[in-house]
């Protein structure tokens, strides 16, 4: 029997491409406030409203937020912040113990000038989005640890199509975590997959091209499994 999710956030500008990586082997609930753009049913949940996170989530397996509001200062707070506390705590309530989060890398400006970085501190800054993006991923982590629910948080910075080779042999750099759809799909397959995750809560950078040797996946490759395909 395939497993049954939740994703929240599906008429987003993420989640529509890494459905079609998800939807052979599980059984998807695909929701948001707003209707797919694509064909397919789509239910209508707000992730700001409590009772409706957990009506959506009742008899999944796990739960994938791809749910972000980035100009609003009240609704990103809402939406970014609020909804990681519903889903997390809807998690909780049904049993539910596989989560994934994801959120904008919060370590370039802080890191840019040093090389071969895997898992630093984040640094959020001064920006309104990126404080409402870490302190999601903090509700993200208590919460996890506190009920036990495997949770993964993705972190990257740009998503979008594969490079060619070459565009990729012209390329003076590469953009810095920048993750390619098929990538982030199988990213998503491998947190779905694995037995636990250690402590509950991990961050994982998630970045397709490498060449600049400033920022690497190690991490994922090491407790996810994660790699990419040969060119």
């Amino acid at each position: 029997m395939k497993k049954k999710l939740l994703l929240l956030g599906a008429s987003g500008g993420v989640a529509p491409r890494v459905i079609p990586g998800l939807e052979s082997d599980y059984d998807l609930l695909l929701a948001d406030i707003a209707p797919r753009p694509q064909a397919g049913a789509c239910a209508q949940v707000d992730i700001t409203r409590y009772e409706q996170v957990l009506e959506a989530a009742a008899g999944v397996d796990a739960i994938l937020n791809f749910s972000v509001i980035r100009g609003d200062p009240t609704q990103s707070f809402h939406v970014n912040v609020l909804g990681a506390w519903h889903v997390m705590t809807a998690a909780a309530e049904l049993g539910i113990s596989r989560v994934i989060h994801t959120a904008p890398q919060l370590l370039r400006e802080d890191y840019d000038w040093d090389f071969d970085l895997d898992d630093p501190p984040a640094m959020a800054g001064t920006g309104y989005y990126t404080l409402t993006r870490m302190l999601s991923m903090e509700v993200c982590r208590v919460l996890a640890r506190a009920h036990r629910i495997h949770t993964v948080c993705f972190l990257f910075a740009g998503v979008g199509g594969e490079f060619s080779r070459e565009q990729v042999a012209e390329m003076r750099d590469f953009p810095a975590f920048y993750i390619v759809w098929e990538d982030l799909q199988q990213a998503c397959r491998l947190a779905l997959e694995i037995e636990s995750i250690p402590d509950y809560f991990q961050e994982f950078n998630m970045l397709s091209y490498f060449g600049q040797g400033k920022y690497n996946a190690d991490k994922a490759k090491r407790i996810l499994g994660f790699q990419r395909p040969a060119p």
